[in-house]
């Protein structure tokens, strides 16, 4: 593909992005996924490329650019000021503590949505493979492991894996060399035991960019990769959000519930669990919907609400725990399915 061609693909759906840009339109991203389920689409991890710059373009918002690729990619690069939510990068805001909002377990609700990768972001897995038997997260020799080991050779480059802003870039305890980026979601990525750090505190950095080298610093047994994710300081296991074993991201809209921060909400270990839950909901969402209600009105008897309704008498009496004799009150409300 040649890049008049490229540009040509890229200016294709430009008009949309210049009028998301000027805040004409909404995104599909920042829709309710159930209409056209887009946050429940997967997402790959995008090419990460040595190859050249060649050219940048601009868009009509100045904090969007277009960069294109010696060998024919594209992507997105975002600055720091498109960031709709400033206060993410206000609150809690310092560079020593790798938990900087102490906040109570219970101040959180039990489960909310965040857009991890919208139109505009990119996505870049830290590592495509296998997990380290030994380094998943939960429990690990009466401590609790917060994040995945992966493989990693000393010197390999360490890519950020979302747009966000370093928190933290140097020698904290038994990570090591540490990086933590902040993204405009409100979710942290940790990437630990470093050999060498490349960006500094309160840098903005985009998906994909090189942030530093793999290596063993810290408390470590040999080379790899310590990755975290986390939310408000609790962090979770970061399989619940990325299949490291194909590259991709499972969704866009990422449901985080408040038993993931448990060291024992392992993905592997509790995923059949979770689905199980899930089916109990959707049985339990049905079974609700199905429910239907009727409002006593003067005049109204047992056996005429049930004529009406196409039920019985008896039905009713089960479901309100009343008796067929019960003197009924003008504006009660009755279960009659």
């Amino acid at each position: 593909m040649n890049f008049k061609k490229l540009i040509t693909i890229i200016a294709a759906g430009f008009t949309s992005l210049c009028a998301l840009a000027q805040g004409n339109v909404t995104s599909p991203a920042l829709t309710d996924s159930t209409d056209r389920n887009f946050g429940k689409l997967p997402v790959p991890t995008m090419r990460t490329t040595d190859s050249p710059v060649i050219d940048t373009l601009d868009t009509v918002n100045e904090y969007i650019k277009v960069i294109l690729f010696s060998d024919n990619t594209w992507q997105y690069m975002v600055s720091e000021k498109f960031s709709q939510d400033s206060d993410v990068f206000n609150e809690a805001w310092q560079h020593q503590n790798s938990d900087p909002y102490r906040i109570p377990l219970d101040s959180l609700d039990k489960a909310w949505s965040i857009w991890v990768c919208d139109s505009l972001t990119q996505y870049c897995c830290p590592y495509v493979g296998q997990v380290y038997f030994r380094g998943k997260f939960g429990m690990r020799r009466g401590r609790r492991h917060q994040g995945v080991d992966l493989p990693y050779p000393t010197g390999t480059p360490v890519h950020a894996t979302f747009d966000g802003k370093v928190r933290i870039a140097k020698v904290l305890g038994a990570y090591g060399n540490l990086i933590v980026i902040r993204h405009p979601n409100g979710l942290e990525t940790f990437y630990g035991h470093l050999s060498r750090i490349d960006v500094k505190e309160d840098d903005w950095v985009s998906a994909g960019q090189v942030i530093g080298l793999g290596g063993s610093t810290g408390r470590s047994t040999g080379p790899h990769l310590h990755f975290e994710t986390r939310y408000k300081g609790y962090a979770f296991d970061p399989q619940w959000l990325i299949d490291f074993k194909t590259g991709t991201l499972r969704q866009r809209l990422f449901v985080l519930k408040q038993k993931y921060f448990s060291p024992y909400s392992n993905y592997e270990q509790n995923f059949d669990d979770e689905i199980a839950n899930e089916e109990e909901d959707k049985k339990a969402d049905a079974e609700e919907a199905a429910k239907a209600y009727y409002k006593v009105k003067s005049g109204d008897t047992l056996s005429a609400i049930a004529a009406r309704n196409h039920t019985t008498v008896a039905n009713i009496c089960k479901l309100n725990g009343i008796k067929s004799t019960t003197i009924l009150q003008i504006g009660k409300t009755l279960r009659v399915r």
